[in-house]
């Protein structure tokens, strides 16, 4: 959330960063409500102190004719006030309504485009595998290999259901005991927390980080309305919300698991086969909250991203990375990188990670705030970063490793966390 003195301040910059994230959004009449709300809410204040002033006077009167007749203002006085107050009732609630729909605004290195095909290439690493034979999809890979069942998946859980079993099952343990390792070593300095957050999570909690409203569709939603998050992110974002926090604690950073799960709502004909697009995942989350400097929220969105690059060059799969263009970013993100590995079957890249920062965007909303060094309080920054995330990184990991056999060989970075074990071969269990 922006503050409105701001919003009120740069109109032009809001409907810019509106129109560069293709985001509906009409500030102006953002404007008129707040004007509307501040008009009332001073009407409503002078008549607080009108009846603190005729509460006095009845105190100090003199006779009871008198009593009684500043009693009878009072009265009618007090039912001009609370015919003002629900008069503001529906404003202030528009004018939440409107606030949380405000967008943040992009960095001016943020390249223009409407959707995630006019994202832009930044980065390539390593050397695409070309094979001697036909490669496979991870769908016929994993299926003989008898390491992954969609077909009991999908009878247990519906569309999209999957089950992992056999070094199926061991390579993603093994992955998020890898993915620890690195990433509680790769500090810089400073220890991240490890935690394993909830994945049922209050409403405003979605509203803080921004998921709300923008994104309710993609969620779902409990009978006592919880959400079930679709990331860490959420529920590491609102461990320290309504807190003020020591300057010399920052930056806070935390490595967080969870179960996620989202609707994938809209994409009923994409993906349906294979673990690319699935209703429950589990995922290894990056979050720092940091001073409240851009030049820091810059530097640690390059060193977090980094972080997930070397990781992905550990297990030597070929990935790139791209800069998100305006229109595929959130309501809340400033700039944002994606991590896409390649996928051999599809002869394509695949979004793995994402890194954003939001200056201080999540922490206003979820009033997380920090005195500076003249005592000043002051909203955090806060940035996340996908760490790893299964089981999706087993389609990349697969197709990239199978063997003319039908084998899998295992990236030698996991290999110590499956016994020693060097090849995924068919299992008859």
């Amino acid at each position: 959330m922006l503050d409105i003195k701001f919003i009120r301040e740069n109109k032009e910059l809001i409907a810019m960063a509106a129109q560069k994230k293709h985001i509906d959004f009409d500030v102006d009449k953002l404007i008129a409500v707040d004007d509307m709300r501040r008009k009332i809410m001073a009407e409503v204040e002078k008549k607080r102190a009108e009846q603190n002033a005729a509460s006095d006077a009845i105190a100090r009167a003199q006779s009871p004719e008198e009593r009684t007749r500043r009693i009878a203002d009072m009265q009618e006085l007090k039912k001009q006030l609370q015919k003002q107050e629900e008069e503001l009732k529906p404003i202030i609630k528009e004018w939440q309504q409107r606030m949380v729909q405000v967008p943040n605004i992009p960095d001016i290195s943020v390249p223009e485009g409407e959707s995630d095909r006019d994202n832009k290439e930044v980065k390539t690493w390593g050397d695409k595998p070309h094979f001697s034979f036909t490669p496979k999809s991870h769908l016929e890979l994993m299926t003989a290999l008898n390491i992954v069942d969609f077909e009991r998946g999908t009878k247990i859980a519906g569309f999209r259901g999957y089950v992992l079993k056999n070094d199926g099952a061991l390579l993603s343990f093994a992955i998020w005991q890898a993915a620890m390792d690195h990433f509680l070593a790769n500090n810089d300095g400073g220890e991240f927390v490890p935690m394993i957050v909830p994945s049922l999570v209050k409403r405003e909690n979605f509203i803080g980080t921004g998921y709300l409203p923008q994104s309710e569709e993609d969620l779902y939603v409990t009978q006592d309305g919880d959400f079930l998050a679709g990331t860490a992110e959420v529920a590491t974002m609102g461990y320290h919300a309504d807190e003020i926090l020591e300057a010399a604690a920052l930056p806070k950073k935390f490595l967080s698991f969870s179960p996620c799960f989202r609707r994938e709502a809209g994409s009923h004909s994409k993906d349906v086969k294979g673990l690319i697009r699935v209703h429950e995942f589990f995922k290894l989350e990056q979050v720092v909250l940091c001073a409240a400097s851009h030049e820091e929220s810059v530097q640690w969105h390059e060193a977090l991203n980094r972080t997930t690059e070397t990781f992905i060059e550990k297990l030597g799969i070929p990935y790139r990375t791209v800069v998100n263009c305006g229109g595929d970013l959130g309501l809340g993100q400033v700039k944002k990188y994606d991590i896409e590995l390649w996928v051999p079957g599809e002869k394509t890249y695949r979004e793995i990670s994402s890194a954003s920062y939001f200056h201080d965007f999540q922490a206003r909303r979820l009033n997380i705030r920090y005195r500076d060094a003249e005592g000043k309080l002051r909203y955090v920054h806060s940035l996340n970063s996908t760490a790893i995330p299964t089981p999706r990184i087993l389609v990349s990991l697969v197709e990239n490793f199978q063997q003319a056999d039908g084998s899998v060989a295992i990236p030698e970075l996991l290999q110590k966390y499956m016994g020693g074990k060097k090849i995924i071969a068919p299992n008859l269990c």
